[in-house]
C-alpha cells in the first residue's frame, strides 16, 4: 500500500519518543532527523522536507513541548498538522457549473492512469446522482478509445469518441450538446505521451481553450517518483490546472513524491485512486491521509465505506447481535460478504486506530482470497443447526465439515476457536459500549450506532 514504508518509519520514531518521560532537545533532534530520513527515503521532494522539518522545529519551540510530560504527543500533533498543511489543508471539492454541463478535462502523461481515472470519476459522480458523459479524446495511444468504451460499457455509461483531425472542436461540440442529451457532466480523457513535448502541450491547450472546462485535472502516477513532480510543474506552466488526481496510490510502498506535488505546484489534490476496481477512487482529505501516514487510522473513511456498501438495517441488526454475543455463523458469513465489497481486509484494519500491526500479519493478494474462500467453504458445509449453535460441532461433525469443504480438521478447529474468541471479544466490547468506554460510530458494522 502507498506510503506504507513512510508510515512504518514514522510510527516507529514516535513510539520511541513516547517511551521517554520527557522530550529533551536531544530527543527532538533525533526524532526530526529520523523524520527527515524517512521522508527522503519515501521520495518526498528535498525542498518540501526541509520546509516541513523547519516548521515542526519552530512550532515545537514555540509551544514549549520540551521537558513537558505530554511533549511526545504534542510533537506528533505538530508533525500531523505540518503534513496536513503540506497536503493542502482541507479537502477541495470538484467545481460544479451553475448551468450544466460541468466539463472536466483530464491531462497527464501516457501510463499515468488517465483513462481508468476517467471511468472511476464518472462512476463516483454517478453515485452522487450525476449523469456523466465520457469523451474519448486520446487519439494517439493505440486502443485508448476502445479501452474507455469498454469501461463505459462495464459501468453502463455512454462514451463518445472524437475525430483525430478535429479533437478540440469535437470536444467543444460534445460538451455544448451534452445537456440536451440529459448529461450534466462531461469527462474528457485527453491524449498523453511517454514524455512531455510541444505537440502534446499544444493539443491539450487547444482542447482546454475550446471546451472551457470547469475543472482541468492533472492525473499523477503516485509511483512515478520525482518525475511526477517535474511533469506536474511542466503541465502547470502550460495549462490552467485546477486540481490533481493521485492515481495508483495503492501500488507503491513509498509514494512520497506524490505528497510533494501539491507543495511544489500549489495546485490542490482533489481525488486519490486507491485500487484497481472502478469504485476505488475517493475525495482527497489531507487530514485523513496524514492520520494514515502517522499510524492513527482513518475511521471517517472506514465509516463512509461501510455506509456505502452495507445495508443500513441489516448492519444495525447485526451490530446488536454482535455486541450481545448472539451472532451466529450465518451472521458471520453475511458480514464476510459485506466486508469483501469494502476492500482488502488488511486495508480496512489499517483505518482502525491500533490495529495497523494486526493488518500486517494478515495474508495479502491471492493468499488472502484463498483464506476467505476456505472460511466460506467451511461455513457452507455446516448444517443449519451447527451454524446457529457452534457448541454442537463435536469431533465427528468437524471431520464431516472438513471433508465436505475440502479442508482439514485443523482448519475447522481453528475457525471454530477463532469464532468463539470473537464472540467473547464482542461481548466485552458490548459491555464497554454500555459503560460509555467505546466510541459510538455511525454506520459501522459490529459497533453501536449513534
Amino acid at each position: 500500500m502507498v506510503f506504507e514504508q513512510l508510515s512504518d518509519r514514522l510510527t516507529n520514531t514516535f513510539e520511541r519518543l513516547r517511551g521517554r518521560p520527557r522530550v529533551t532537545e536531544v530527543d527532538l533532534d533525533e526524532a526530526l532527523r529520523d523524520v527527515r530520513v524517512a521522508l527522503l527515503e519515501a521520495d518526498v521532494n528535498l525542498k518540501v522536507v526541509r520546509q516541513l522539518i523547519a516548521t515542526v522545529r519552530e512550532r515545537a519551540a514555540g509551544e514549549r513541548v520540551l521537558e513537558s510530560i505530554t511533549g511526545a504527543q504534542q510533537i506528533v500533533k505538530i508533525v500531523h498538522d505540518a503534513i496536513v498543511e503540506m497536503l493542502g489543508g482541507a479537502a477541495t471539492p470538484l467545481a460544479r457549473a451553475d448551468r450544466p454541463p460541468t466539463v472536466i478535462v483530464l491531462a497527464g502523461l501516457q501510463g499515468s492512469g488517465k483513462t481508468t481515472t476517467a471511468a472511476k470519476l464518472a462512476n463516483l459522480l454517478r453515485k452522487q446522482g450525476r449523469h456523466p458523459l465520457l469523451v474519448a479524446a486520446d487519439v494517439h495511444r493505440p486502443a485508448a478509445i476502445d479501452q474507455l468504451v469498454a469501461l463505459g460499457k462495464q459501468l453502463g455509461l455512454p462514451v463518445r469518441a472524437v475525430d483525430p483531425k478535429r479533437v478540440a472542436t469535437d470536444v467543444a461540440a460534445l460538451a455544448s450538446g451534452a445537456a440536451a442529451e440529459g448529461h450534466d457532466t462531461v469527462i474528457v480523457d485527453t491524449a498523453g505521451r511517454l514524455h512531455i513535448d510541444e505537440a502534446m502541450m499544444t493539443e491539450i491547450a487547444d482542447v482546454v481553450a475550446a471546451a472551457k472546462p470547469h475543472e482541468t485535472l492533472l492525473v499523477v502516477d503516485a509511483m512515478a517518483g520525482q518525475d511526477a513532480v517535474e511533469s506536474a510543474t511542466a503541465f502547470h506552466a502550460r495549462l490552467p490546472l485546477t486540481g490533481l488526481v493521485l492515481a495508483k496510490a495503492d501500488g507503491d510502498a513509498r509514494g512520497g513524491a506524490s505528497l510533494s506535488v501539491r507543495a511544489v505546484t500549489g495546485v490542490p489534490v482533489k481525488l486519490i485512486g486507491t485500487g484497481e476496481k472502478l469504485d476505488a477512487i475517493e475525495v482527497f482529505h489531507p487530514d485523513r491521509l496524514a492520520q494514515r501516514i502517522l499510524g492513527m487510522g482513518d475511521i471517517l473513511t472506514l465509516v463512509e465505506r461501510a455506509q456505502e456498501h452495507m445495508d443500513e438495517k441489516t448492519a444495525e441488526a447485526q451490530a446488536k447481535k454482535f455486541l450481545e454475543a448472539q451472532f451466529t455463523f450465518d451472521d458471520f458469513y453475511s458480514q464476510l460478504q459485506q466486508v469483501k465489497k469494502m476492500g482488502p481486509l488488511g486495508d480496512l484494519l489499517k483505518m482502525i486506530p491500533g490495529l495497523g500491526g494486526l493488518a500486517k500479519q494478515l495474508p495479502e493478494g491471492p493468499e488472502a482470497e484463498r483464506e476467505m474462500r476456505k472460511i466460506e467453504a467451511i461455513i457452507s458445509s455446516m448444517t443449519k443447526a451447527e451454524r446457529a449453535d457452534p457448541v454442537l460441532i463435536n469431533g465427528s461433525r468437524r471431520r464431516r465439515i472438513a471433508a465436505g469443504s475440502g479442508t482439514t480438521v485443523s482448519d475447522v478447529n481453528r475457525l471454530v476457536k477463532q469464532f468463539a474468541e470473537m464472540r467473547k471479544l464482542m461481548k466485552q466490547m458490548g459491555s464497554m459500549a454500555k459503560s460509555g468506554r467505546l466510541p459510538r460510530l455511525p454506520g459501522m458494522p459490529g459497533l453501536p450506532r449513534a
